[in-house]
């Protein structure tokens, strides 16, 4: 890590420092500040281009996956802008979500343009991830231990809310919280919320793979893995094992024993195949039981974020989420599902202009990951946004997620050198 640039050292610390800024509650503001600091350097890295000091230059032009993820962005702030119009929600709302968008959605753009353009090296966000880890295992015992020895669920609430976003718990700080459906204690670390956290715990897993250091990647791994099993997230539990193996098997397709492998396994599913698919609707089954009060409350949000889509704004949805009933627990319609939760609030417009640039980097990932190991992690990462996108809504989530939208810009960048 000693011959890191400026810039690869700004991105480091900032990385590293998780803990303390969220201590302060300031990780909410970190996020977007880094993003835009990021972005500002990009422009003038390209403008400069020579002038600039040799390691700090630009690695390249802009890959056309990271066009396709700014051209996304900014039709949905159009669609934002249309609905706001639309339903006569004035000039001071729209101004105050606009600088939602600034802090939400355009940071899918933003951190990928950084990784793509700029100089900074998929080793030092791995390292920097596990650093992170070695903060979480040694504030673990603490953490843990707080609902059994008489410590509170928040420590304090920063006054960094002044600044505005989703909800004070995104400037709180918490020991833990109390499940308020079986009363039991559940861990949440540095994310806003518990399944946040599982799958924070599972990226930190997916770096911590890679790296090359034993003594670093045991500490990654382990770090994520109490996140994961500490938040008791059944999406966590997903991800830990499908988001891990899946990379590592898909280059076993271009293989022709694996296909052997496969025709046999499809050929005994003449045989097993009705017992496999009641096991797997009874796996089914238990799993959306194992919290039966939080599907239900999901289900019906999606059900209603639908119908409202469809009946009274197709194109360019509802501008905002809007409060939910009491059959939701009151939870706002639009949230807890990134899709359904794009189509109520930015219709079909502001869906499609986040869906291509998704499946268009999910593509280049699997591409990637069935030729080689380097496609492993970039697999991984989509296949954890993919999930997390099922269960939150993935804009207000990524001033965390940001080490993970760098690293599919620095793939992004490997894709294109090695098509050029």
């Amino acid at each position: 890590m000693s011959d890191q640039n400026p810039i690869e050292r700004l991105v480091y610390r900032t990385l590293v420092l998780t803990w303390p800024f969220y201590a302060v509650g300031a990780l909410y503001v970190v996020g977007p500040v880094l993003a835009w600091v990021l972005a500002g350097l990009v422009v003038l890295v390209m403008y400069l281009g020579p002038a600039v000091r040799e390691d700090m230059r630009a690695t390249g032009s802009i890959p056309p996956v990271i066009w396709g993820w700014l051209l996304g962005m900014f039709v949905m702030l159009i669609a934002l802008w249309v609905g706001h119009l639309d339903w006569g929600l004035g000039t001071g709302k729209t101004i105050k979500s606009s600088i939602g968008w600034a802090k939400g959605w355009a940071l899918l753009a933003l951190f990928p343009l950084a990784g793509a353009v700029l100089p900074i090296r998929r080793e030092t966000l791995i390292r920097a991830q596990c650093v992170v880890g070695l903060w979480t295992l040694i504030l673990a015992p603490i953490l843990l231990a707080a609902p059994y020895i008489g410590l509170p669920e928040r420590i304090f609430t920063s006054p960094l809310k002044a600044v505005g976003g989703p909800g004070p718990e995104y400037f709180s700080v918490y020991f833990f919280t109390w499940d308020p459906s079986s009363w039991t204690p559940r861990w949440q670390f540095y994310a806003p919320w518990s399944p946040f956290a599982a799958l924070l715990g599972t990226v930190m897993v997916l770096f911590a793979l890679e790296e090359k250091d034993i003594k670093w990647r045991s500490i990654g791994i382990a770090a994520g893995a109490i996140m994961i099993f500490a938040s008791k997230s059944r999406m966590g539990l997903v991800g830990l094992v499908a988001c891990t193996i899946a990379p590592r098997l898909l280059p076993l397709i271009l293989r022709g024993w694996a296909w052997q492998v496969l025709a046999g396994f499809t050929a005994s599913m003449a045989v097993l195949g009705t017992t496999l698919a009641t096991a797997a609707t009874d796996a089914v089954s238990a799993f959306k039981g194992a919290r039966a009060d939080s599907t239900r409350v999901r289900e019906t949000l999606q059900r209603i974020a639908t119908e409202r889509w469809q009946t009274d704004g197709y194109w360019f949805g509802h501008a905002t989420v809007q409060p939910g009933s009491h059959a939701v627990e009151y939870m706002p319609i639009g949230s807890h599902h990134t899709w359904y939760g794009l189509l109520f609030v930015k219709g079909l417009v502001g869906f499609l202009a986040f869906l291509v640039p998704f499946l268009w980097q999910l593509a280049l990932a699997l591409k990637d990951a069935a030729m080689g190991p380097r496609g492993r992690l970039p697999l991984g990462i989509m296949m954890t946004l993919t999930l997390l996108s099922f269960g939150e809504n993935i804009e207000i989530e990524a001033y965390l997620l940001w080490p993970a939208l760098i690293v599919l810009g620095i793939h992004a960048r490997e894709m294109a050198g090695t098509a050029a």
